[in-house]
């Protein structure tokens, strides 16, 4: 099969070309190299097409004969400021649909794209009293307070988590998450219109070797283990008790093969969008908690917040698992320890 993969030289496009490698695929890689997401000192694979999705519709002779497109390029981060906001929509909005109309010219009708748990905003939440419910954003007069749970909008009290599924509500709270729901819409509305198919996966904390280093547009986990590397302690937002779910980048390749697979031979409904994630919940506390075991380094837990974080949002696996056949195999116990000696991307 021949596979288009976007983004091919990042952190995950990479894991995903050498899972499409080992499968026998055919891979045409394309990537722009932006500085947010590959540092200044990456140096330029000669295999890899330098070229911006943004300006895709240039490069429709790289899309004919294609199989399956993998869309893996995008602006990351939760968008450091409101300044940032041109830049998501610029390369995440803009660079998808540019993408999907050249690929209309050159008859690819197979997709595959990396969204986010991001969509979601908050996850799952339940109060004992009123049952299943839905949050309001969180007050900055509660956050100063140190009253991190969201509160029961009927009975003000602590409400607890459960798993969120596909089927939630989506709620984007910062740019990224918002471009990455356009995404999502312009990939639904291409199959409508075009009468093709594609796959949307939603991310969770995603982390393994070549992630990038310390930066703003950086995960958590690789921003912890900077901290580690410098000999300083680990600073824990809230009160720690933020529940993820971390899953390791292999999983998450593991995951567009089964989807690549599966469009190209139509097993799926015309539109499709997934939950990728290692299925064991984890606080942000005990992450920080796993990676500092490895260097003698206790996390400090500051108290301190940002407004537009969410307090939990964790997935369910299930879809993925009874749809794809995918289920993670690296737990976040084990890959986390691992993560401390993994080599990370400058």
């Amino acid at each position: 099969m021949k596979v288009l993969l976007t983004g091919a030289s990042g952190f995950i496009g990479a894991a995903i070309r050498d899972q499409l490698d080992a499968s026998g695929h055919d891979v045409v890689a394309v990537d722009a190299l932006i500085p947010q997401a590959h540092g200044t000192d990456t140096v330029p694979d000669v295999s890899v097409h330098r070229l911006d999705v943004r300006q895709a519709d240039t490069w429709v002779d790289l899309l004919r004969g294609v199989d399956v497109v993998c869309h893996q390029s995008a602006m990351v981060g939760a968008g450091v400021t409101v300044a940032d906001m041109p830049l998501y929509a610029s390369h995440n909005d803009l660079g998808t649909a540019v993408l999907l109309a050249a690929m209309e010219e050159a008859g690819v009708k197979r997709l595959v794209f990396a969204s986010s748990m991001v969509v979601y905003g908050e996850g799952r939440y339940v109060c004992a009293t009123h049952g299943h419910v839905q949050p309001g954003v969180r007050t900055v007069a509660d956050l100063e307070a140190g009253r991190f749970d969201n509160p029961c909008p009927s009975c003000d009290r602590a409400l607890g988590w459960e798993l969120v599924d596909e089927d939630a509500r989506l709620d984007p709270r910062s740019s990224y998450a918002a471009s990455k729901l356009a995404t999502e819409h312009y990939a639904s509305a291409w199959v409508r219109q075009a009468d093709a198919r594609a796959v949307g996966l939603r991310y969770h904390n995603v982390y393994g070797a070549r992630m990038p280093r310390d930066t703003p547009y950086s995960g958590v986990a690789a921003i912890f283990r900077s901290s580690l590397e410098r000999g300083e302690s680990p600073r824990v937002f809230e009160d720690g008790g933020q529940m993820r779910d971390f899953v390791h980048v292999t999983d998450v390749a593991r995951a567009n093969l089964a989807s690549i697979e599966a469009v190209a031979e139509d097993r799926l409904a015309p539109y499709e969008a997934f939950n990728v994630c290692s299925g064991e919940p984890v606080s942000i506390r005990d992450v920080a908690q796993m990676l500092g075991a490895a260097s003698g380094i206790d996390p400090v837990v500051t108290g301190q917040y940002r407004l537009g974080d969410v307090r939990h949002v964790v997935a369910s696996p299930e879809r993925a698992r009874q749809v794809l056949g995918f289920s993670a195999q690296v737990g976040p116990e084990q890959g986390l320890a691992a993560f401390v000696h993994e080599p990370l991307r400058t």
